[in-house]
């Protein structure tokens, strides 16, 4: 049990509580074309911003955890960050030192799932090569997964003694490119074709994009999960000869499709009667890896595999296999049942000492992002502190592509938020709006115009509701996206553009730094509080929200977490 945090002597108090404000996806772009966020009617923002303290945050790479300052960050290890108050390597760091170490490789998930896929016969009388099958996201994204990690694991596979593989590509046009994933078949079709050799047979079995099948999460849409099971585990779906020509062919019955939104395609091969069969479906015997590293999108799929009361859809005949995930994607229900890497020991986060002082806190989003203000932020933990003091509260997303939504469900979470804060039940308050990276993702910068507008009023809306309660707003964002929609040359800075001449979308994260704005209504001289930047500490990441809330509440922050953005007088 944590120690309360102790009472800053230099503080006098609110009336009303602190309220986190994480506009997820909403940055400081370094372009303006292609800046929706510049280019958006943002009143009420950019007047929190010129008449309250504010500095720019970085929320990418070393700042969150992640390997290098090359690495956008994600919502997960930006939530990670903010609630925990310090930086852990993060599951692309971890899982590229366990490959280099050759820790994964000795430990005993990975040492049964090839010794599972090394047997001979399985099932039903007929003599075949067991297989180890790879699913996950094809890209080298580094938000969910990775390809290096994946061909490591191949060659490792075939030096171990597995004679069969099969890999189920999810692709990307997110943390990638969004029409990239040519550029990813092609020279992994030949990295196969060089594996291939000595006995080992190695192919693609199957796929589709990842916001059409497979990498659901928080149960917002089933029906992915159960196209996805279908695609990999019984080779249900439309037929190819190749990953390439599933892709080239759905690019023309689909113009402007991209690779997020490509239908699922199984790929066959003539058996001895001449007939077109899939070359990989999963068999009882088989083992099976889940090659992304990050949980959210991982453990739907894992539950399709691993539940024996699964009900969420007819997974008809459910193979008998050998299953690990890259990590475990939930540490207190531990699942899955076997992972080949460790995630992050994450302790002592901001939740925790919060229970641990008294201090009354309300969590929420819509289910996109509800996951993050409440698992991510507690340091991927399940669950609350303390049932008395913590309130967590989900508003269902809308299932529909998020362009035909863009507002999303910005004015139901305001209208519990601005509840709250004059309820007087809450000293902490901390929301999500999911808007500046769902929309983001999509490309569509009609919507995100939209998306970022319709934010932006509730934002009013709440910062009004502070004005009558005494309340303290803290804004930020977990990482950029709305902030950089278009693709631009890396040399040039110019804007790349498609055939027609229009520019080309980009659907991925930026690395562009975030806000953080504190707005204090009935400030009393503690900090320095002067507007614009300056005031508030700068060259900080993410990981100083947390001892920014500490302060703003009136504690001081434990000795080893990162400094707060206030700077006392």
């Amino acid at each position: 049990m944590l120690e309360a945090l102790k009472k800053n002597p230099a503080w006098k108090g609110r009336r009303g509580p602190v309220v986190l404000i994480i506009m997820d996806g909403v940055g400081y772009g370094k372009y303006r074309e292609g800046d929706a966020v510049a280019d958006s009617k943002m009143y009420h923002l950019d007047a929190l911003a010129a008449k309250s303290p504010h500095t720019r945050l970085k929320a990418h790479g070393k700042a969150v955890g992640l390997p290098s300052d090359d690495d956008m960050g994600n919502s997960e290890v930006g939530h990670n960050a903010m609630g925990c108050g310090r930086v852990f390597s993060q599951g692309a760091a971890l899982v590229s030192r366990s490959i280099e170490s050759g820790a994964m490789f000795t430990g005993q998930a990975w040492k049964d799932i090839v010794a599972n896929a090394s047997g001979g016969a399985s099932g039903g009388g007929a003599e075949r090569a067991r297989t180890l099958h790879f699913i996950g996201l094809f890209s080298d994204g580094n938000v969910h997964s990775h390809l290096d990690h994946l061909k490591a694991m191949i060659r490792q596979a075939k030096k171990d003694g597995v004679r069969r593989v099969r890999v189920h590509t999810l692709f990307d046009g997110r943390d990638v490119g969004e029409t990239s994933a040519l550029e990813y078949i092609d020279p992994f079709e030949e990295f196969l074709k060089e594996q291939s050799a000595g006995g080992f047979d190695a192919k693609i079995a199957s796929g589709g994009g990842r916001m059409w099948i497979t990498m659901d999460r928080y149960g917002a849409d089933w029906a992915m999960v159960e196209r996805g099971w279908n695609t990999h585990v019984r080779g249900l779906g439309r037929q190819f000869s190749s990953a390439r020509e599933a892709v080239e062919t759905y690019r023309k019955e689909i113009p402007g499709i991209i690779d997020q939104d490509l239908k699922e395609f199984v790929v066959t091969e003539k058996n001895a009667a001449g007939g077109a069969v899939p070359v990989g479906t999963i068999e009882d015997g088989d083992s099976v890896v889940y090659f992304n590293f990050r949980g959210d999108r991982s453990l739907e799929i894992t539950a399709a595999f691993e539940e024996d009361g699964f009900g969420k859809f007819d997974r008809g005949k459910r193979p008998d296999v050998c299953y690990a995930g890259m990590m475990e994607y939930d540490g207190d229900l531990h699942v899955p049942r076997r992972y080949l890497v460790s995630p992050p020991s994450i302790d002592r986060t901001l939740g925790e000492y919060l229970a641990a002082t008294g201090v009354r806190t309300l969590a929420i989003s819509e289910t996109q992002k509800y996951g993050h203000v409440t698992y991510f932020f507690n340091g991927n933990r399940t669950g609350k502190f303390d049932e008395k003091l913590e309130s967590y509260v989900e508003i269902k997303s809308d299932v529909v592509p998020f362009e035909q939504r863009p507002w999303m469900k910005c004015a139901e979470i305001a209208d519990q938020v601005i509840g709250a804060i004059s309820s007087g039940k809450y000293d902490f308050i901390r929301l999500n709006f999911p808007n500046g990276d769902m929309v983001g993702h999509t490309g569509v910068y009609q919507a995100v115009i939209c998306a970022m507008e319709g934010m932006d009023l509730q934002l009013g809306r709440i910062a009004k509701a502070a004005d009558g309660a005494g309340a303290v707003l803290l804004v930020t964002a977990d990482h950029g996206n709305s902030d950089d929609m278009y693709e631009h040359d890396k040399k040039t800075g110019a804007v790349s553009l498609k055939a027609d001449g229009t520019p080309k979308a980009k659907t991925s994260h930026s690395l562009n730094p975030v806000p953080c704005i504190v707005y204090d209504p009935e400030y009393r001289g503690e900090y320095r509080n002067d507007p614009g930047d300056g005031s508030l500490n700068e060259g900080l990441g993410i990981s100083s929200i947390a001892a920014t809330v500490i302060e703003l509440l009136g504690y001081l922050p434990p000795g080893d977490y990162d400094k707060s953005a206030l700077r006392f007088k």
